[in-house]
Parts: C-alpha cells; sequence; structure tokens
C-alpha cells in the first residue's frame, strides 16, 4: 500500500476488512479487523496498541491477555457508529500496532519500555487507544503524552482509586499510577475525576489523601441516581478544553457486566451508562485513551472483552471525528 492511501500521509483512510466478503471469524484478530501499522505505511493517526503485562494485579491476574480478547471481541465492530453519527475508520487511518512486549519480571523495567514505546508511537503523529494490561501501564503512558501535550486533565473511570501509596513496598502498582503521576507533575489538577467508584475502603483517610491530590468522584451511585447526561456535562464544565486522557478500568463496570476482571466490586455501572457517558464528552479535546484490566480466564461468553471492545470503539471514534474536524480547520477537533 503506497502512503498516498493514509490519512496520516495526506491519503484516504484504508479500512477494516469487508466482512461482506470473508467472514467475521475468519482472518487474523486485529482492532475491529483493521489493517496492521505495518500495512499502512508505518504510520497511522489513531494507533490501537496493546500491552500484554498483569505483574503490577493485587489479587486476580490474568490482565496480560486482555488485549487480545478485546481483539477477538471487536471482531463483530462495524464501519459506522450511529450513536456518534460518524464512520471512523473512513474518517481518520487507524491501525492496530500491534503489542508492547514490557518484561513480566521487572516492573520498574516495563513501565519504562511502554513509555519508550509509546514515545515513538505519539512522536509519529498518532493518538493512542491502548488496550491493556493491568492498569500500572497508565503511567508510563500518562508520562508520554505529557511530553507532548504537557500536564493533562483525566478521567479515570473505575472502582478503585489508583491513588494508594505502595502495595507491599512497591511504588509501581496498578494500584498507584495517579498517586505517582500527581507526584510526577504530569496532570492537570484542576481537572481530575474518578468516575464509577464504589466498595469498601481501607480507611476514610484513602478519600482524604486522594481530595488532597485533586480529584473529584463520581460514584456509580452517583451515576444511577443523576443519570448519564448529567454526568457527562459535569465531567465536560469540569475538563473544558484541556487536552484530556481517558483511563477505563473495566471494573468500572459491575460484574454482571464485566466479570472477567481482577478486582470485581457489586454495585456498579451498566455498559450502557460507560458507553452514553463517553458519548457525552465527544466534545472534550480526547488526545489518548486505555482500556484496562480485561482478564479473560474470569470471563464468560466474551460478556467483559465484547464491553471493552465497544468501550475503545466510542473513544476511537471521538479521536477519530477530532482529528477530521482539525484537517477541515474547526480548531476544536
Amino acid at each position: 500500500m503506497s502512503s498516498n492511501e493514509n490519512p496520516a500521509a495526506g491519503g484516504q483512510p484504508r479500512g477494516p476488512v469487508d466482512s461482506s466478503r470473508i467472514p467475521r471469524y475468519a482472518g487474523p484478530a486485529t482492532f475491529a479487523r483493521l489493517p496492521r501499522l505495518d500495512e499502512v505505511g508505518g504510520r497511522t493517526d489513531v494507533a490501537v496498541v496493546g500491552v500484554p503485562f498483569d505483574s503490577g494485579v493485587s489479587y486476580r491476574p490474568g490482565a496480560r491477555f486482555g488485549g487480545n480478547a478485546i481483539r477477538e471481541a471487536s471482531r463483530l465492530l462495524r464501519p459506522y457508529n450511529p450513536a456518534q453519527d460518524a464512520s471512523p475508520f473512513a474518517l481518520a487511518q487507524v491501525a492496530d500496532a500491534g503489542d508492547i512486549a514490557a518484561n513480566p519480571f521487572n516492573i520498574n523495567e516495563a513501565v519504562e519500555t511502554v513509555e519508550a514505546a509509546a514515545d515513538e508511537l505519539l512522536d509519529s503523529g498518532a493518538r493512542l487507544m491502548t488496550l491493556g494490561g493491568d492498569h500500572t501501564i497508565a503511567l508510563p503512558l500518562l508520562r508520554s503524552v505529557a511530553k507532548k501535550h504537557g500536564p493533562v486533565a483525566l478521567l479515570h473511570f473505575d472502582a478503585h482509586l489508583d491513588t494508594w501509596d505502595t502495595y507491599f513496598g512497591a511504588e509501581y502498582t496498578h494500584g498507584t499510577p495517579f498517586r505517582r503521576a500527581v507526584e510526577e507533575g504530569i496532570l492537570d489538577t484542576s481537572a481530575l475525576s474518578h468516575v464509577g467508584t464504589r466498595g469498601p475502603l481501607y480507611g476514610k483517610q484513602d478519600l482524604t489523601d486522594d481530595e488532597k491530590m485533586g480529584f473529584g468522584i463520581v460514584t456509580s451511585a452517583d451515576i444511577y441516581r443523576r443519570g448519564a447526561d448529567e454526568v457527562a456535562d459535569q465531567l465536560r464544565q469540569r475538563i473544558g478544553d484541556r487536552p484530556l486522557y481517558i483511563s477505563i478500568d473495566i471494573d468500572c463496570l459491575d460484574p454482571a457486566h464485566a466479570p472477567g476482571t481482577g478486582t470485581p466490586e457489586a454495585g456498579g455501572m451498566t455498559s450502557r451508562e460507560l458507553l452514553e457517558i463517553l458519548r457525552g464528552l465527544a466534545s472534550c479535546n480526547l488526545v489518548s485513551a486505555d482500556v484496562v484490566e480485561v482478564a479473560p480466564a474470569y470471563d464468560h461468553a466474551e460478556i467483559t472483552a465484547v464491553a471493552a471492545s465497544h468501550t475503545a470503539y466510542e473513544l476511537t471514534t471521538i479521536m477519530s471525528r477530532q482529528i477530521a474536524d482539525a484537517r477541515r480547520g474547526n480548531p476544536a477537533g
């Protein structure tokens, strides 16, 4: 394929495999059956990249297999997104960049590897749609995004705060990335929010420390009582026009909607609520995102992986629309 067929190089996007000619269950399981990065000349507008790493988990392991489970479930995604009235893969080049291979025995080295690989993709002009992996990987991804955009706003969808200091003395785990990110100055502390939190904590001090870091909290109960539209409006107002990173731990969903995860908590969002909130954020300046903590060994009927694939699809649609708007000269893009 020549570079002029790639909108990242000024041409037309190469889209998914035609499912009217090749059955969805046949062929390689790239995300949404999209081309690989090497098939679009090594340049893309949105890079879907996996990070098969789960050495930072504190309970059930298995998220290292999450990225490929999401890719398999994404075979059923189609090119037109009616909820956002957009064909994301026609608006911008989206390609599957494969996996970042991180050392499973050395967390510090793995964090450095993820950061370096993310730097390379972002330096090429792509935005990242990362498939985890456990939530440890959010820290190196945020480091990389902040190098390009400065301190970013963060919406963190999760059952848990992930702002604890250490686990067993370890600074880098799936429960600590956002404390480290605040300490390192890579987050805009005027525009931080957890969404979907719930469940028991170690103590009230957890909430006090979290508030001092600048986080607002929208609990899953808040979403139930107030509705997705009101919550999305509140989040939009908090974020404004700042560069935004969205990090989604699939355990923000209730175990009925996402059983395949490492630390499930009762009383979570429905998949419909999550998707509607994300659609309500379409006007925000989304610079990159991740979906993490899918652990397929605990999944059944691909319930969790299907929810994660649709979540990544909505996020990709938002980024593709904004890229297309920017090319048309709309500064909001």
